[in-house]
């Protein structure tokens, strides 16, 4: 069933034309990618589909029943909701339910007897309401998602109006994802995930969303993981591949070269037939001549193909670095807390000349702090820190806080060039050529060499900073986040640059998320794990993943019995049992366990609604909480024992 059609779809800004002639259709449940150069139109194209922009021309159809839902860059969120509550806003009816209820609970605190009927009452009729609109399963599905995308329990109840820019934008995708659209329209959702964030997303979209997805990424092992097909977005037409990116590029390269050999023999055609009319268009051939000329116009406005355009990517190349000294970095003990909270603790770890070190870590770990430690910007709370002879030193900073944003690209380059040129002690040409040749290798045309770096996107600036890195001699290159910004074929060109084969002789420490470009530059890894606790890792990050999944395959073999009845989680208003998931234990159990199991349930649950009925629980907003949580987990738990039941029942098994 086609959810969605786009036919001659025309769109452009002032003279701009962004999107011209382009059409596409996507069928139910669906994997798309939308890939393309920064500028060429994806969000544009996404807006439009979402209803956010009004095409110039064109026909968009979106089915009569189907749902479409959209991540903006930025959500409108209440800023007066709590993080969670802003998440159960997915489920409106059930969310008003849950502050009802709420409200009972807190009149109840303060209830004379006269009242408190009328209230348990309301009570029971309230969880009835939320039982038959999914309960406390929504609530579980709403925790879990959260913490997929990197939330924790203590951050539940923080108002959203308190949360950083990252933070509401993985909000607003939980809050997505909790919707479940027919069409989800996902623009950059991986942009203040980290790479447990990824990971979870990718499978959740691969393996557990219904619906179809439009998704636009710079994450190459997303786009490998989840996607069946890619729509490349170029010169404001979309060109339909079918397979991942890896299959993509293939298929690209392929394209490229039979339409650059059509090309050829097109253009040769005409040069045929151009030299026919000339050399007859008088005499006796004449009307043969007139007849080629007119079949000639013809052939060139319905037959041949435009001159196929290879999309420019940043001409890098790197100036030898000088030698620095067999050891670049030496770190032992360094440890670092903010708050009372470890980011690190006892780091100890020997950067050798020619290393490539990839940081990896969730949000908030403290790489980027580890990274000033070992660069002797931030002083640590213990340990110590020497840098080795020698040591040239490019950083690339996440913030870009040392931009001066007034100065145009081509000013900001030359006062690059001459910098670096004085900290090496060499004489160099810092002419305003100079600096205007190195914009143009980076991608900045003449025009664009003129505008101010405030003015540029975030893409833009990155592409100016990188530039300024390379025209210095560094040894020791950091980069934190280079890729943020930057669109795939610039990222797989830094990745080719940064590659021994292409001849960077000197050492790498680079924190990423993006996982494609880390496999391919790092051979070397230190893991935070956002508790203080760090691990050193010889080997790729793809020998990283393994090893820790053999790890986890291991621990959870160690922790198996012969029992492996579920046990409910912890509530996240505190409750003393602990949940997972009971659909496979319940097949698992045999119908004597099974049935056994039942009445447990059924036995706790009658407990639980003889406790709320006494005064000093009732009159207690926690333990009345607290108790109705345990009652709604139990009865989650118990829908699928009950279900097997009665299925093994039924086929008398």
């Amino acid at each position: 069933m086609s959810l969605l059609t786009v036919a001659n779809l025309r769109h452009a800004f002032g003279r701009q034309i962004v999107l011209d002639g382009l059409g596409f259709s996507i069928e139910a449940g669906q994997r798309i990618g939308l890939v393309g150069r920064n500028g060429c139109g994806k969000t544009t194209l996404m807006r439009v589909i979402a209803g956010h922009i009004t095409p110039d021309e064109g026909h968009l159809q979106i089915g009569r029943s189907t749902r479409v839902g959209y991540l903006a860059q930025d959500p409108d969120l209440d800023p007066d909701e709590t993080l969670r509550g802003a998440a159960e806003g997915a489920f409106a009816d059930l969310h008003d339910l849950h502050r009802q209820l709420d409200a009972v609970f807190a009149e109840m605190s303060q209830a004379d007897d006269a009242t408190l009927d009328v209230l348990l009452r309301r009570q029971e009729t309230l969880q009835q309401r939320m039982e038959l609109a999914g309960g406390y399963v929504i609530d579980h599905k709403i925790d879990a998602m959260l913490h997929g995308l990197g939330f924790s329990d203590a951050q539940f109840d923080l108002k959203v109006e308190d949360l950083s820019g990252g933070q509401k934008s993985r909000l607003a995708l939980t809050r997505l994802l909790l919707e479940e659209p027919d069409l989800l329209l996902l623009d950059e959702p991986t942009n203040h995930l980290d790479i447990a964030g990824r990971i979870w997303l990718e499978e959740f979209l691969a393996d557990e969303f219904r619906g179809a997805v439009l998704m636009v990424t710079h994450d190459r092992y997303m786009l490998d993981r989840v996607v069946h097909r890619i729509l490349e977005v170029e010169q404001g037409r979309v060109i339909d591949y079918p397979g991942n990116y890896s299959k993509l590029r293939k298929l690209r390269a392929e394209r490229k070269l039979a339409d650059a050999r059509t090309f050829d023999k097109q253009q040769a055609f005409v040069r045929q037939q151009k030299q026919f009319i000339a050399r007859y268009k008088t005499g006796q051939r004449a009307k043969q001549a007139r007849g080629r000329e007119s079949r000639l116009e013809r052939f060139k406005q319905e037959e041949m193909v435009e001159r196929p355009i290879e999309s420019a990517t940043m001409r890098l190349r790197l100036p030898k670095a000088p030698r620095s000294g067999d050891i670049v970095i030496s770190a032992e003990g360094v440890s670092k807390a903010y708050d009372q909270t470890r980011l690190f603790d006892s780091v100890d770890v020997k950067i050798e000349r020619g290393e490539r070190w990839g940081i990896i870590g969730p949000n908030g770990a403290g790489k980027t702090t580890l990274i000033r430690c070992l660069l002797g910007q931030l002083a640590s709370d213990a340990g110590s820190v020497r840098i080795g002879a020698g040591v040239r030193v490019g950083y690339y900073a996440q913030t870009h806080e040392h931009l001066d944003l007034s100065l145009t690209v081509s000013q900001y380059l030359q006062r690059t060039i001459v910098k670096n040129a004085e900290e090496a002690g060499v004489t160099v040409d810092g002419t305003e050529q100079t600096a205007r040749d190195l914009a143009g290798a980076f991608l900045f045309s003449g025009s664009d060499q003129d505008k101010t770096l405030d003015v540029l996107s975030g893409g833009e600036r990155s592409r100016a900073v990188l530039a300024g890195l390379i025209a210095g001699s560094h040894n020791l290159l950091v980069l934190d986040e280079p890729s943020n910004h930057l669109d795939i074929p610039s990222s797989e060109r830094l990745e080719e640059v940064l590659s021994r084969e292409a001849g960077y002789s000197g050492t790498l420490l680079l924190v990423t998320h993006d996982r494609a470009l880390l496999d391919a530059t790092c051979d070397h890894l230190i893991a935070l794990d956002g508790r203080g606790g760090v691990k050193v890792f010889f080997g790729t990050y793809s020998d990283w993943q393994r090893a820790e999944q053999q790890r986890k395959d291991a621990a959870r073999a160690g922790r198996a019995g012969p029992s492996r009845a579920a046990k409910p989680a912890k509530m996240r208003k505190s409750g003393p049992t602990q949940r997972v998931s009971v659909k496979d234990p319940a097949m698992k159990l045999g119908l004597g366990a099974l049935e056994s199991r039942i009445e447990e349930i059924q036995h706790r649950t009658a407990e639980i609604d003889s406790l709320l009925s006494e005064p000093d629980n009732y009159k207690n907003p926690d333990r009345t909480r607290e108790l109705t949580g345990e009652r709604a987990v139990l009865a989650a738990e118990l829908e699928p024992l009950e279900s097997e039941w009665f299925r093994r029942a039924e086929g008398g098994s």
